[in-house]
């Protein structure tokens, strides 16, 4: 398996959600859900309508087989609230075209993601680029590693810093300044 990096340049991401948007709807909320949940692809692509009616999402998240309760931000509700409102609670969020009421399929996320990075010229992206964004600006805004690693289920913040690419963005600044 490939190593993803997250989106790191909020530029791009902002463009990326606008492109979204204006291409295809089911994708984008996929999208924002990964950006603002942090959740896997496994956990988010099994998301119903009557999932996110509430203020938070309670799963149990497949991996771990452990429940994980996920409010949902005020941003990401006005969105969920636009793209449910004639839907029906039993139906997929992320609802694939083919058959009765299913989800896309985990190989059809990556396809989706990784025509964005065709378009926007981003190499290193997959499914858990959704993920590791979210913890990477996550990261950013509260410098608090103990809290994200709580949330992604880490052993150690260590852990934690490599997934979201910190320790890569540490390493890569000092060797920019590194002389011999």
């Amino acid at each position: 398996m490939e190593f993803v990096q997250p989106i790191r340049d909020p530029e791009i991401l902002a463009d990326i959600k606008d492109y979204l948007r204006g291409t295809n709807q089911r994708n984008y909320m996929m999208f924002m859900l990964g950006i603002n949940t942090g959740l896997r692809i496994s956990d988010l692509l099994k998301l119903r309508v009557r999932d996110v009616q509430g203020t938070h999402i309670v799963l149990k998240e497949q991996k771990t087989g452990k429940t994980k309760r996920i409010l949902i931000t005020p941003d990401l509700k006005k969105e969920l609230n636009v793209y449910t409102e004639d839907k029906q609670p039993i139906e997929y969020l992320v609802k694939s075209r083919e058959g009765i009421n299913r989800p896309i399929t985990r190989s059809m996320a990556y396809k989706i993601l990784r025509s964005v990075a065709d378009e926007f010229r981003l190499e290193e992206i997959g499914c858990h680029t959704l993920r590791k964004t979210f913890g990477y600006f996550f990261y950013q805004q509260y410098k608090d590693p103990a809290m994200l690693m709580k949330l992604f289920n880490h052993s150690s913040e260590k852990v934690t810093l490599r997934y979201i690419g910190i320790e890569q963005d540490t390493m890569d600044m000092h060797l920019k300044r590194f002389k011999v």
